[in-house]
């Protein structure tokens, strides 16, 4: 019988301290680069993103191959339509854009005090970003931080998932061939690397992950006054008002929700439907997932990506059982499969406060349903809970999706469909209170990555001089001639 290897505190200490040197060796590479070339050209910046697309678009093939890898299985056309099609997408929309959102912006200067000054907000590079990539949507959420990165004038290191194994072992192979260490350098989440990644002096650090690392992530970086963008998450609620078409939200819902197993921070976490509806509903989504699902062990179903997040999601629906929700598996005759890690469609009714799926983001496969009768049962059961990352009224009543949207406040609104906000290159993305702070994507993710830098130009002769001491009769009476324009 073998002996497993006892690792003594001084090898840990050692094995740190060899982490962290190897950090900060990157760091401080890309932080002397920064400094000798603080503020890169258009040309320069068209240049990297043009690599970053080429990067992505000459390795499409083993890029799904490697994320399949990881997931055990990932549904091929799903691969390409998140991790591929978007990024190469939103890299031409901001070439579109780039050369407008680098020039300096005029701003309004107080002619009354300050007479032929002149103001400006000039977009300049922070220096050096440090990214922390989940394993769900791991190339579509790297490429399109370091789109924004690039545009803005960064540098950066990002740090892969634990569950992202061959995908980080290929980028670290490509990326050399594309950029230098200076400009670009992944790491691959072995013991200990996120801690010391975290403490790092960043510029400014992107996150996204679960609320509770969230938290640990902005402690650390809060020690070196980092700013941070989170990406947390949360229970994202969908409300089906009677007036829209249910079969058509149940379509729209689902697709959803079977995407990449339901393994999606802005997925639809549950939904309200009208109790006059609550039967219908179910018999539709039995009918969407015997037409689109009939076979979950199939390719085009992708697997649950590890088996803690398997049996969570298994420990989610016997907790639910036992405290006497109704649970439908809607893949009727095919049973969870532990060894492909695949997981049918659920739905899970009657669920009471004390279940573990009302109070945690299911992050898979199973979708809550509650009953109402009016909207300002759905306002308050949504109100009392964290403020989620995303919004899904689907309703024909205009007023009645404003009403939703001013009166519940999330990071996005998808209204009449699901999910599809965080494809918009012009839209921001992020969340709000617990679901995350700042935000990317577009012009945005431009202003995130930079230092909006205001700058006031004098003018040659200025009235100052007048207001300097000893004050007098003069400067009084301007002062009080500047108080009653102003007033």
């Amino acid at each position: 019988m073998n002996t497993p290897a006892v690792i003594s505190p001084t090898a840990e200490a050692h094995s740190a301290d060899h982490i962290r040197d190897e950090l900060m060796e990157a760091f401080e590479l890309q932080r002397q680069a920064y400094l000798a070339e603080p503020f890169p050209s258009y040309a320069q910046r068209k240049e990297d993103l043009l690599t970053l697309k080429r990067m992505v678009s000459e390795n499409i093939d083993p890029i799904i191959a490697a994320i399949s890898e990881d997931y055990g299985n990932r549904s091929l056309h799903e691969s390409k339509f998140a991790e591929i099609v978007s990024v190469v997408d939103g890299i031409a929309d901001t070439l579109k854009h780039l050369k407008s959102w680098m020039k300096p912006q005029k701003r309004h200067v107080d002619k009354t005090m300050y007479f032929g000054a002149k103001n400006r907000v000039i977009p300049q590079p922070l220096g050096v970003m440090g990214m922390i990539i989940p394993w769900n949507f791991p190339i579509n959420l790297t490429i399109s931080q370091l789109t924004a990165a690039f545009a803005a004038g960064n540098r950066a290191m990002v740090k892969m998932s634990e569950n992202s194994i061959a995908l980080t072992r290929l980028l670290q192979e490509l990326s050399p061939r594309y950029f230098p260490k200076e400009k670009l350098v992944f790491f691959e989440e072995t013991g200990g690397v996120g801690i010391q990644f975290s403490q790092i002096p960043f510029d400014l650090m992107i996150f996204t992950g679960s609320g509770q690392t969230g938290r640990a992530v902005m402690a650390s970086a809060a020690r070196n006054l980092t700013p941070v963008i989170l990406e947390l998450g949360g229970k994202a609620p969908a409300v089906i008002a009677p007036d829209y078409p249910l079969a058509k939200a149940v379509e729209r819902i689902m697709f959803v929700k079977q995407f990449n197993a339901g393994q999606i921070c802005t997925n639809v976490d549950y939904v309200f439907v009208h109790e006059s509806q609550r039967e219908e509903f179910v018999a539709l989504t039995r009918e969407y997932v015997a037409s689109h699902c009939p076979d979950i062990n199939h390719v085009d179903y992708t697997s649950i990506i590890d088996d803690r997040s398997f049996q969570r999601l298994e420990a989610t629906l016997a907790d639910a059982r036992d405290k006497g929700a109704t649970v439908i598996n809607l893949s009727e005759g095919q049973e969870p499969n532990p060894e492909l890690r695949k997981m049918p469609l659920h739905l899970v009714l009657d669920t009471t406060p004390e279940m573990t799926i009302r109070q945690r983001e299911t992050f898979g496969p199973l979708l809550m349903v509650l009953t109402y009768d009016k909207p300002e049962e759905v306002l308050e059961y949504v109100n009392s809970n964290d403020r989620p990352l995303a919004l899904y009224p689907f309703t024909n009543n205009k007023a009645l999706a404003e009403m939703y949207i001013e009166r519940i406040m999330s990071g996005g609104v998808t209204v009449n469909d699901a999910l599809f906000h965080v494809a918009q290159h012009d839209l921001p993305f992020g969340g709000v209170g617990p679901s995350g702070m700042g935000h990317y994507h577009g012009y945005e993710g431009f202003v995130a990555c930079s230092k909006m830098r205001p700058v006031f130009y004098q003018a040659n002769r200025t009235a100052m001089k007048l207001l300097a001491p000893p004050y007098g009769k003069l400067a009084t009476r301007i002062l009080d001639t500047m108080i009653k324009m102003k007033s």
